[in-house]
């Protein structure tokens, strides 16, 4: 049964010394805005980051990050399910339902508009990128059996510290055709946490998931506060705004304090409108605004 009711999503963690989402078509420098300094996240990193929890998890999904054509991967999902057509294949896909998805093989040709829907996740402070360069492993052979060479330098690109918001919401209207479910959203929320978690590799290591505000609207609201990440501000450890200096200069979580202040007062606005607010934070992560939004009547659910 597909979810009825319109949630909202914040969520925010930090990249420590590594790439948050680097570009290829630019050296894989990590995707940046140069006239605020603040570092960006597309939302297929994102999808990819939830997608590839839901494989530890032995979750159902189409896009699996395996290099293979739509044929061999809806070849594969047949006999899996044990479903004959693109759109009962789809149906069986946890991405699929919740992300969307455009399907065109054969005499079958498809498109579906995911519920779910994520801005570019951006940094709340202006960030430093630094330029590293190594030596490689191996040596490389030369030309015609000559001597080997020596070896060559390998270049990456990291950034020393930078939290970023990213922004989502889940559209009742378009899960009518896709299947998405109330489950399928929970899983979401879980995948999000926990996979940040687990990006666990060379260019991703110290990723963590710092906070999570989700808004769960009561059926039949169709409205919404819209960019809640841009309803959020961070502060030094004092509680001052950074300028764009002490924002470079950030290097843990422990320097500043997230402000969720702003936010409060459209939360006030649409409290009318709201069944439920989901939070989860950690513990290292101080939150102004946290007992304010504890105090304000909403029936507030802590992880």
């Amino acid at each position: 049964m597909s979810f009825t009711s319109r949630r909202e999503m914040l969520f925010v963690y930090v990249v420590r010394d590594a790439n948050p989402n680097g570009d290829p078509l630019n050296s894989n420098h990590p995707r940046y805005d140069e006239e605020t300094e603040q570092v960006l996240v597309s939302d297929v990193r994102i999808k990819r980051t939830v997608r590839d929890q839901w494989l530890r998890d032995n979750k159902l999904v189409f896009v699996d990050g395996e290099p293979k054509t739509l044929k061999d991967r809806f070849a594969e999902l047949k006999e899996k399910t044990k479903k004959n057509t693109g759109r009962e294949v789809m149906a069986e896909c946890l991405d699929t339902r919740l992300f969307g998805v455009t399907f065109a093989l054969g005499k079958e040709a498809f498109s579906w508009t995911g519920p779910v829907q994520f801005k570019w996740g951006r940094s709340l402070h202006a960030v430093t990128v630094d330029f590293v360069q190594g030596t490689s492993a191996f040596a490389t052979d030369g030309k015609k059996g000559e001597d080997k060479q020596q070896r060559s330098f390998r270049n990456e690109y990291k950034v020393p510290f930078a939290m970023i918001s990213v922004y989502g919401i889940a559209n009742q209207f378009a899960s009518e055709r896709t299947g998405a479910s109330d489950e399928d959203l929970d899983a979401l929320r879980g995948a999000l946490w926990q996979g940040t978690e687990n990006l666990i590799t060379r260019s991703k290591n110290e990723h963590m998931p710092v906070f999570y505000l989700e808004i769960i609207y009561k059926p039949g609201f169709a409205g919404k506060i819209g960019s809640l990440d841009e309803k959020i501000t961070l502060l030094d450890a004092q509680g001052a705004l950074l300028s764009r200096d002490t924002g470079r200069a950030l290097r843990s979580v422990s320097q500043c304090k997230l402000n969720i202040n702003p936010l409060l007062g459209s939360l006030e606005t649409f409290s009318p409108h709201i069944e439920r607010v989901i939070v989860k934070r950690n513990n290292d992560l101080v939150v102004a605004g946290l007992e304010e939004l504890r105090n304000m009547g909403l029936d507030i659910a802590e992880e």
